[in-house]
């Protein structure tokens, strides 16, 4: 697998994106060498003079679909055997922690599809998508916002891509199935709020020990979906 990730991402919204891709993690990750970004415009793609990339939908409804000639060209124009094709929708399977981990671990070349109007002709998810992906049971304006989202999601976990001194993603929420253990630093009381005496105990053993703890009582508050049934939470955190 080639050691830069390709990532292109055909929307009709190039703008949404382009700030987007040049700022902090993004920029210092494609300074780097470790990514490279295109954005593709459907819109390029068309081959009647006012550039249609959408129509109305078969069978009658409201709204408009997007049509798959511009949608399959712009993706033949840049798809090779090692690209995976991904369509951003509501329809597709929640997008999760493993999944950017997975994506980052296993693809050099990732090709974002970005949906508007009422979707795109299924034609192009039966021909052209690899994987459906959803960020979330909400709808937005068009795909190019939850595409933000995965591509910030995978290129952080690019070996590099966050710099010397940074935090180990291994530790984040979600990479150990368990969202964060509390954080703190300078100064130690603020307001009468004090930081927890066994952070500066000099106990590695323990601290990490006060963390999980937090970490499984903090899950079972939020979001006890993540634990399995038989996970028991220390008494005290209860």
């Amino acid at each position: 697998m080639s050691s830069v990730l390709k990532v292109d991402v055909v929307t009709l919204f190039p703008g949404m994106l382009s700030g987007f891709l040049e700022e902090s993690m993004m920029k210092r990750a494609s300074k780097a060498g470790l990514v490279e970004f295109r954005i593709i415009n459907p819109r390029d793609f068309t081959t009647d003079k006012h550039n249609t990339t959408d129509d109305r939908p078969f069978g009658g409804g409201p709204g408009m679909v997007m049509k798959c000639e511009p949608l399959f060209a712009a993706v033949e124009s840049v798809k090779t055997p090692e690209s995976r094709v991904l369509l951003m929708t509501p329809a597709g399977k929640t997008f999760r922690q493993a999944d950017a981990r997975r994506l980052a671990d296993d693809c050099s070349h990732l090709i974002f599809i970005c949906g508007h109007y009422e979707g795109v002709d299924e034609r192009v998810r039966e021909a052209l998508v690899d994987e459906e992906i959803s960020i979330g049971d909400y709808v937005l304006t068009n795909g190019a916002l939850s595409a933000a989202v995965v591509i910030d999601a995978v290129v952080r976990l690019l070996p590099g891509a966050l710099g010397a001194g940074e935090i180990a993603t291994e530790d984040e929420s979600f990479s150990s199935g368990l969202l964060e253990f509390p954080q703190y630093t300078r100064p130690p009381e603020f307001r009468g709020m004090e930081v927890p005496e066994i952070l500066f105990s000099g106990d590695h053993g323990k601290i990490a020990e006060w963390r999980n703890e937090q970490a499984l009582q903090r899950t079972k508050e939020r979001r006890s979906d993540l634990l399995p049934d038989n996970t028991e939470i220390g008494e005290n955190n209860a």
